[in-house]
């Protein structure tokens, strides 16, 4: 049976649905399908893996073995609405947003120094919400110092004015970094205002800014080391970690008890592992803070070193692809936004990979789309959302 053929001015049917989505200038055509599918990949194996490390501790479980396991798949779907959204609405749109966006957040983390904030483990960089929920405001201020950063450096360039930043532009750029920092620094959480500072070396040398910047910012970087050391704004335990990692033998069974415990686990794994859920030091509960801290430490010892490696490797499909993303623009807002999800990226994952294996400091931070909490989960899964923004908006032929 033929169609009919459609009669001169009448219109031509609307394409369907599945028309629209998979044309060549569509949403779903030009999203960065290697990035999505290997971020979702650690997650799943992040909830496998949280299962894993916490389904025997009924302390921290309250008798429920799958307490971690839903909220972790709650805050990955989270996660993904909140990429979704991003998406939506669009990383051009969100400039216009930084100034609103950038106040909340930075709003926020200085509540954490109010009667509003809690304490754990050492760190005051939570607020709780009740239920048994809470919020690491800092987790965000990483997106909104992007944001606000990249619209900074871009403002005269994208706009025709100018080549590359001027100097008035890296200052107003390195304001808006300069604030959330110092808050953080009073927390204190020297985790996070490291991966701050990569942003912030990130979106300059994206940008093009003049070389003399990044030199003095490295710089001033060492001497701001050298004074919170000297001033004694660090805590105790913090003090401790970086004596713990200058001298690994140092109290083996106190401010050591977690890396040396760390390397038994992932040095017990061997090629292909003991089995997922059949880890001794697993299992056993040796490893202290093992759903978020130490999450890689279940995956070197249950799923050895194909596992791990696959972590790894997924890892590395995301930066990546990012740095792709970045390169792929036309527009030096977007590139720069790019720039700095992916060294935030990198700079958190090789420090908490890194921090496992003894090579560098305990510093508490998660490893991005694989460790337990909503926060980290929530903003790393915003720069997935970012990025792809990036990617959808860009010319079609490109």
């Amino acid at each position: 049976m033929t169609s009919r053929p459609i009669r001169p001015g009448r219109l031509a049917p609307e394409r369907s649905l599945r028309q629209r989505l998979t044309a060549r200038g569509s949403v779903l055509r030009r999203l960065d399908w290697p990035l999505l599918l290997a971020a979702l990949a650690l997650s799943a194996l992040s909830t496998l893996l949280v299962y894993s490390a916490t389904r025997g501790r009924t302390v921290l479980t309250h008798g429920d073995p799958y307490y971690f396991l839903l909220r972790n798949i709650m805050n990955t779907g989270i996660g993904l609405g909140l990429a979704l959204a991003a998406v939506w609405v669009g990383h051009q749109r969100l400039r216009g947003a930084v100034p609103l966006l950038y106040a909340l957040s930075v709003l926020a983390t200085a509540a954490v120094l109010t009667p509003l904030g809690a304490t754990i483990n050492g760190a005051r960089s939570w607020i709780q919400l009740g239920g048994g929920f809470s919020v690491q405001p800092s987790e965000f201020t990483k997106i909104t110092i992007a944001l606000g950063m990249a619209a900074a450096l871009a403002s005269r360039v994208d706009s025709g004015e100018a080549l590359r930043p001027d100097h008035r532009s890296v200052v107003r750029a390195l304001g808006v970094a300069a604030l959330p920092v110092l808050v953080i620094l009073l927390m204190p959480d020297l985790g996070s205002v490291m991966v701050l500072a990569v942003i912030v070396l990130a979106a300059l040398l994206a940008s093009g800014a003049p070389g003399r910047w990044i030199g003095g910012l490295l710089g001033a970087g060492v001497l701001g080391c050298v004074l919170v050391w000297q001033l004694g704004i660090l805590d105790t335990y913090q003090i401790n970690r970086f004596a713990a990692f200058a001298n690994p033998a140092l109290d083996p069974y106190g401010v050591g008890y977690n890396t040396n415990q760390a390397r038994i686990a992932i040095g017990s794994g061997g090629l292909t592992g003991a089995g997922l859920f059949h880890g001794p030091q697993t299992t056993g509960q040796f490893v202290p803070e093992q759903q978020t801290d130490f999450i890689f430490t279940v995956a070197g010892e249950e799923l050895g070193f194909a596992g791990a490696g696959a972590i790894i490797l997924l890892i590395g499909v995301v930066l990546w692809r990012g740095c792709r993303i970045a390169r792929g623009t036309d527009e030096l807002y977007g590139a720069v936004v790019a720039a700095a999800v992916v060294a935030w990226f990198a700079f958190q994952a090789f420090e908490n990979i890194g921090m496992t294996l003894g090579i560098m400091p305990v510093t508490g931070l998660p490893l991005p789309f694989v460790s337990y909490g909503g926060s980290s989960m929530f903003a790393a899964w915003i720069g997935i959302g970012l990025l792809q923004s990036i990617r959808v908006r860009r010319p079609v032929s490109a």
